[in-house]
């Protein structure tokens, strides 16, 4: 188990520690449990912080793991707590009616982009074209992922289906059929958090093997949207339904129709953009920054028999929410997923003492470079817990049903 260090400076607060001073408590660490004879599956140890120890075991030198947990996951029992200590909390919840608009604009915009770049004869091996779907296209499809996410949640309309269609209609500049998959997938990331074998979200055992290493961090930030699309089919599958036929067949006809009529140079905008979006893109850093693990470990958190919390969720309040949804706003969003993008801000003004001293990032660009170089960070950095949560739909995933997964 592990634990992030109380502070009340921003820097800590963000998770921007010194290397001086997350070296010398995990050395700390390590050093006790080492002497003990008791290290096991339960922190990122800085592999030099652990050689420089000078120790006679070899073989627990070099031994990394997720950060493991017996606590229940927190959003659900902060939730409780500000229901009783501001009932006036659960009248934010409920559609937002800014969002179709949104979603239709943003759309307008890449289709728009993608037809102007053909028009003017920019193809996919000029600068123009690569800088046009980095700045504006990743920018714009990582809006649309979380347009997605939001209306995951039926936050855009309150019937169910008029939300299915919205999120199919939002997938179109995307150019790969992905919406109707996500939200079973994300609904079970809300109600198993950090469960392994569940949340989708968390990296596998071998991703976090391979890649633990500079140049591994770094490729996987490069490719990180291949790995958000296959490793669930990976972890676990989900019935193909009636609503995911159509998502194919809306976004089939969609890409069929824009190559037929304006050639292949459109759609490579599309798809360029869509891989932009989650490689290293200043917005792509919320990917990474809500959930690893980025503060000093302390000695009295390495053992699990004491039982303490993690703090698992980090938010980011910056300006780049902007285009995000507020999505940066993540511990809230955890803690009531039932309130929209737009009131996000007003759910932490209303319960302050609950928010102001949780952990959070200053910069999504930060956490991808200190991700990539800082030792103390990984993929590794996550926590995980062996048991709890629960699939949406029923126990099992065979016992799912089509109805249950579009509910």
């Amino acid at each position: 188990m592990a634990i992030i260090s109380a502070t009340t400076s921003s820097a800590t607060a963000s998770g921007l520690v010194t290397e001086d001073t997350t070296t010398t408590r995990i050395k700390l660490a390590a050093t006790a449990r080492i002497l003990k004879g008791d290290v096991q599956d339960d922190v990122c140890l800085d592999e030099k912080a652990v050689f420089s120890l000078d120790l006679p075991d070899e073989s627990t030198r070099q031994y990394r793991d997720f950060f493991w947990t017996y606590t229940e996951e927190p959003h659900r029992t902060r939730r409780l707590a500000i229901i009783k200590a501001h009932p006036e909390v659960t009248k934010l919840c409920g559609p937002e009616p800014l969002t179709k608009w949104v979603v239709v604009g943003v759309v307008g915009l890449q289709i728009a982009v993608a037809l102007g770049l053909h028009s003017y004869g920019f193809t996919f091996f000029s600068w123009p074209f690569w800088l046009t779907a980095y700045v504006v296209g990743a920018t714009a499809n990582q809006n649309l992922f979380l347009a997605i996410h939001e209306i995951s949640h039926n936050l855009a309309f309150r019937r169910p289906l008029a939300n299915r269609l919205l999120a199919i209609f939002a997938n179109l500049p995307i150019g790969i059929p992905y919406s109707a998959s996500f939200r079973p997938y994300h609904l079970t990331h809300h109600k198993s958090l950090g469960v392994d074998g569940l949340d989708t979200d968390l990296p596998t055992s071998a991703e976090a093997l391979v890649l633990d290493s500079i140049l591994g961090k770094a490729f996987f930030c490069t490719f990180q949207i291949f790995f958000y699309a296959l490793r669930p089919m990976a972890v676990m599958r989900i019935p193909f339904t009636k609503i995911h036929l159509l998502n194919v067949f809306v976004q089939g006809i969609f890409d069929f129709a824009l190559v037929y009529v304006c050639g292949i140079q459109p759609l490579l905008y599309l798809l360029l953009s869509s891989f932009l979006a989650g490689s290293l893109h200043p917005l792509a850093g919320h990917f990474i920054a809500e959930h690893y693990v980025y503060d000093t470990v302390t000695p009295e958190a390495t053992n699990p028999d004491n039982k303490v919390p993690i703090p698992e969720t980090y938010s980011y309040y910056g300006p780049l929410n902007i285009f995000a949804y507020n999505v940066g706003y993540h511990n809230e969003h955890h803690d009531f997923p039932a309130v929209p993008w737009t009131r996000l801000e007003k759910l932490r003004s209303m319960a302050p003492e609950f928010y102001d001293n949780l952990p959070r990032h200053e910069s999504w660009t930060y956490v991808i470079w200190r991700f990539i170089w800082d030792e103390n960070v990984g993929l590794r950095c996550r926590v995980k817990r062996k048991n709890g949560g629960r699939l949406v739909g029923g126990a099992k995933v065979a016992a799912w049903t089509g109805q249950e997964i579009e509910a």
